[in-house]
């Protein structure tokens, strides 16, 4: 497997299946920006819930390869091996990638376990060889990875485009970027010391800088 980052904002994906793993598959799709056509005639509450505020696209009736025009992605998630043999060559098909719960050996992608602070996302992926072991390291790196990750991800971005809107990317800024990185940033973030984070950053960049904590916190929950 070659691992990448998938922009699939706005991007169709269709979801075969109603159940629970379908419910996964289409609550992640949803969390990294995409638009989702369920197709099963039968789902779970919380499908259904998202389909009545219009959150997806629901066709209420059984598989049919029609229902996968213009999708970018396609994930077959049903309980009936039949239909997931025939999800999976109408994708092959028309050249859609595609993804078909436990069966790896079909599947043209994995959706790895992913820790989400903010902007910040951490994958774990076994190659498809075991999910428990997935699902076991991410919970321990949830336990370790608190919010202020994702508040550091959105301080350092915010403060990237600052620096390049005065000088182009060269050694000089990449060498800046490390050293806003000191060891004690994290500490700072998570205990809200705003005056240190801020302090530090300004000698790195020698020149005040501008961000709102409030608002650092409130879009990186």
């Amino acid at each position: 497997m070659y691992p990448l980052a998938l922009n699939i904002g706005q991007r169709l994906c269709v979801v075969v299946g109603g159940g629970r793993v379908a419910e996964r598959k289409v609550r992640g799709i949803l969390a990294a920006g995409g638009r989702v056509r369920l197709v099963s005639p039968i789902a779970t509450s919380g499908l259904t819930a998202l389909a009545d505020c219009h959150a997806i696209e629901w066709t209420c009736k059984p598989y049919d390869r029609e229902e996968l025009n213009g999708a970018f992605l396609v994930f077959a998630a049903t309980n009936n091996p039949e239909v997931q043999r025939a999800v999976h060559r109408d994708a092959q098909a028309v050249g859609l990638l595609i993804n078909v719960a436990d069966a790896p050996e079909l599947c043209d992608f994995q959706v790895p376990a992913t820790i989400r602070r903010g902007d910040l996302a951490i994958s774990v992926a076994t190659g498809g060889k075991s999910p428990a072991v997935s699902a076991m390291v991410k919970r321990r790196l949830d336990r370790f990875l608190g919010e202020e990750y994702g508040w550091l991800t959105a301080l350092a971005g915010l403060l990237r485009e600052q620096i390049l809107a005065e000088e182009p990317d060269s050694e000089r800024t990449r060498e800046l970027f490390q050293q806003l990185l000191h060891d004690d940033i994290v500490d700072w973030l998570r205990n809200r010391q705003w005056d240190d984070v801020r302090r530090h950053a300004e000698q790195v960049l020698g020149r005040p800088i501008s961000f709102d904590p409030e608002s650092l916190t409130k879009e990186n929950p």
